[in-house]
């Protein structure tokens, strides 16, 4: 199984296409993405890369950590797990109208 890749310092302009033939340099690539803000859906300038083995990830690393693409130093090395997330809620508050009752409250 592969290793998953941080890879922080990308071009703005890099999109998932690009991240992927970089890293398809130094082996086979079972997805690449690039983090984009969901407003604006610009690149972040960070992604995420999953390569195909072990030995190909350690390769990308030894490769891509330190170089410079598109003007910009790439930092790269394994991802850590993703930490999970509080809940953020979004159903709380009081909801609105309700039927029937005759125009009274029953709280």
């Amino acid at each position: 199984m592969g290793k998953k890749l941080y890879v922080g310092g990308l071009s703005y302009n890099t999109d998932d296409h690009g991240l992927n033939d970089l890293f398809a340099q130094v082996g086979s690539v079972d997805s690449a993405k690039v983090i984009t803000d969901r407003e604006t859906g610009r690149s972040k300038g960070f992604g995420f890369v999953e390569m195909a083995t072990d030995q190909e990830a350690n390769a990308a690393i030894q490769k891509f950590n330190g170089a410079e693409v598109d003007g910009r130093r790439l930092t790269v090395n394994e991802a850590k797990p993703q930490a999970p997330r509080e809940n953020r809620g979004g159903g709380g508050g009081y909801g609105g109208g309700g039927g029937g009752g005759g125009g009274r409250n029953r709280w």
